[in-house]
Formats: C-alpha cells, sequence, structure tokens
C-alpha cells in the first residue's frame, strides 16, 4: 500500500469515527484520544480555548541521537491535532542537545541539526501531507540566545532551587550526585519556550511530566501564563522499559536495513501464549496497531484481538515475530531510502555510512 492509500485510509477511519459530532467535539476527540495524561484542570482549559479558536500547541526533540521507529507515536498525535485544526510548532531544541550532559558538542549538534530537520520532515509525511499541514519548524537557538529571553533564563534563576531543577528534569535528563549546570537549567528552558513560542499548549511523553508541572509552578512567577500539557504514552524498548537513543538494542533505527530489523526482532523473548513482558506484543501495541489502522494485522481488527489471540495459542510466536519483522520494515523502508539519498547528511551527523 503507498503512503497516500495509507493515509486516506486513515482519513476515512476518522469520517466514520466522528460522523455523529460536530466540529467542536471531533476537534476535543482528536486532541485526546490516546493521550496518557492530561489534568482535569488543563481539560477543562482545553475546551475553553477550542471552542474560541485553534489550539496552539509544540512538540519539541532535543538535538541528541540517531531517531527510532518510537518517534511515530508523536507523530501520528501531531497528525491528530492537525485534524483537529490546531497550529502546531515544532521546535528542534539544538542549543539542549548538547546541554543535556554533553551528548553532543555544540560543533556536532549544528550537523545533527540537519539530520534531525531531514528525518523528522521525512517520519511526518508517512503521516500527514506536510504542504497543507499548518505546521512551523523552529530551531531553538534562533531564539533562545536573544536578550530578553538570558534574561528571562536570569529570572527564574533566582527562583528555582538546584532541588527544583533536579526533581524536574529527573526523567528526562541525564543527572549524577554532581550534575553539571548545564543540565540544571535544561527545565527552565523547556519551560521558557512555551511562552517564547507563543503557544497554549506543549506536547510530549509521559516521561517529560515532571518539566511540565515545573513549568506549571514557575512561569506564573516570572509574570507569564500557565500552559495546557498533553502527554503521550513511552513505547517501552524491545528489552528495556524504554526505547531508547543510545541504546541500540532497545530500538528499531529509522536508518536499519531490513536484515538488522528481523535480526532484532527474532533476538526478542517471545514465550508462546505469554503476554507478560513481551516485547513484540508491545510493537504491536504502542505502534503497529496505530500505524496501520483500520487494517486487520494477523486476521485481528484490534490488538486486544491479538493478544487474547496469541494468550490462546492461535498465534505462535514465530508467526508473530514475521508480521513484526514485515510491517517495521514497510515502515521504515521508504524512511530509510529517502535518508540514504543524503549519505553526507548521515555520515556528518554520526559518522555512519
Amino acid at each position: 500500500m503507498n503512503q497516500n492509500n495509507l493515509n486516506e485510509q486513515k482519513n476515512d477511519n476518522l469520517e466514520t469515527e466522528n460522523k455523529e459530532m460536530n466540529n467542536f467535539e471531533r476537534s476535543i476527540y482528536l486532541i485526546e484520544r490516546n493521550l496518557q495524561e492530561i489534568t482535569p484542570q488543563d481539560k477543562i482549559n482545553l475546551r475553553k480555548i477550542v471552542m474560541e479558536r485553534p489550539l496552539v500547541i509544540y512538540w519539541g526533540t532535543a538535538i541528541t541521537n540517531p531517531l527510532h521507529v518510537a518517534y511515530l507515536i508523536p507523530m501520528m498525535k501531531i497528525r491528530d491535532f492537525l485534524l483537529a485544526g490546531c497550529e502546531v510548532k515544532i521546535l528542534f531544541a539544538d542549543i539542549h542537545g548538547f546541554l543535556d550532559n554533553l551528548k553532543a558538542t555544540p560543533e556536532q549538534v549544528k550537523k545533527r541539526y540537519l539530520y534531525y530537520e531531514k528525518i523528522i520532515k521525512t517520519v511526518l509525511s508517512q503521516v500527514v501531507d506536510l504542504e497543507k499541514a499548518n505546521l512551523k519548524f523552529i530551531r531553538g537557538s534562533e531564539f533562545q540566545l536573544s536578550n530578553e529571553y538570558s534574561y528571562d533564563l536570569l529570572k527564574l534563576s533566582t527562583l528555582t532551587s538546584i532541588r527544583d531543577l533536579k526533581r524536574a528534569g529527573a526523567d528526562v535528563v541525564k543527572q549524577s550526585e554532581n550534575p553539571m549546570i548545564s543540565s540544571l537549567i535544561y527545565s527552565n528552558m523547556q519551560a521558557l519556550d512555551e511562552e517564547y513560542l507563543k503557544v497554549d499548549a506543549q506536547f510530549g511523553g509521559v516521561d517529560q511530566r515532571k518539566i511540565f508541572m515545573h513549568a506549571k509552578t514557575f512561569l506564573p512567577k516570572i509574570g507569564y501564563k500557565k500552559r495546557l500539557h498533553l502527554m503521550n504514552p513511552m513505547m517501552p524498548g524491545l528489552n528495556s522499559e524504554k526505547m531508547s537513543s543510545s541504546e541500540d538494542s532497545s530500538k528499531i533505527d529509522f536508518l536499519d536495513s531490513d536484515k538488522i530489523i528481523i535480526k532484532k526482532i527474532n533476538k526478542i523473548f517471545c514465550e508462546e501464549g505469554n503476554i507478560e513482558s513481551n516485547g513484540i506484543l508491545t510493537v504491536f501495541k504502542y505502534l503497529l496497531f496505530k500505524f496501520f489502522e483500520g487494517r486487520k494485522i494477523l486476521g485481528c481488527e484490534t490488538y486486544s484481538d491479538l493478544e487474547k489471540s496469541f494468550s490462546e495459542m492461535k498465534i505462535h510466536p514465530k508467526d508473530l515475530k514475521i508480521e513484526c519483522s514485515k510491517l517495521l520494515i514497510e515502515i521504515v523502508k521508504p524512511i530509510r531510502e529517502e535518508m540514504l539519498t543524503c549519505p553526507e547528511l548521515v555520515k556528518d551527523a554520526y559518522n555512519r555510512k
């Protein structure tokens, strides 16, 4: 199935789901569906905004390691926001990329920014018509080095303690007993980004929750309003709690070859009938049934059907792995092929061929 047909199929499914809803109800449904968390007060405020005008929301990504398939989860949610009529801003957080425990030097980040811009747009094009989307791409260093931003960052530093900042970044920023100051100011910068991007809401993984609550607490103390925060679930790794860019065995990279994808999937523990701690089922649950929405997989219309069939031993682990590999390759192949049209971009960013 080509990408245009896939997007048309997804649109048809949404039309069927939403035919009983008015525009307001449809927008709220699309904004909130598949989220893991949104606070009750944010739900109330969301409805007030959407009743009056389109929601303005941003999603940011720090420029660090190569991207993997779990990034499709926020990409699919961004698609929902766009279908709901939202204005979406994507922040390429280049400065954050080297502040976080020096995962990359400033010089490396400049090269990786070009890679991130290319691959994020390529991945998004799998689920969104970029030419028609109300979507803006912004580089953090375009505004984070301004005098006004720097002054606000200093004001925030007079209000936040080391304890506040360590707590806020605990689930996102790599920390040690004696952390670098750069890793501590990360959370204050992410809070300030909400104001300088002029948004109503910030969207991110549930691992960002402490940073989001930090922003809610401290932005009003320097005269800025609280924003809404929408959180999507985090896709577990193939063999760990979270799919991580820095742990190769836990992820399927967008540049992985078909052979490597099959090899990684075949290595995952998958006991017949056992649905607990099953990395293969995780891929179906968080990614494949959502990406191929409306398409039967191994004869099942929903993930719940697949899990039930597997638990009843109607589906063998080998067949589950074969289907998982096949569908992942279907997703990754066009992205990988597009990225490999720019080999120097990949080589410069990560010294990969």
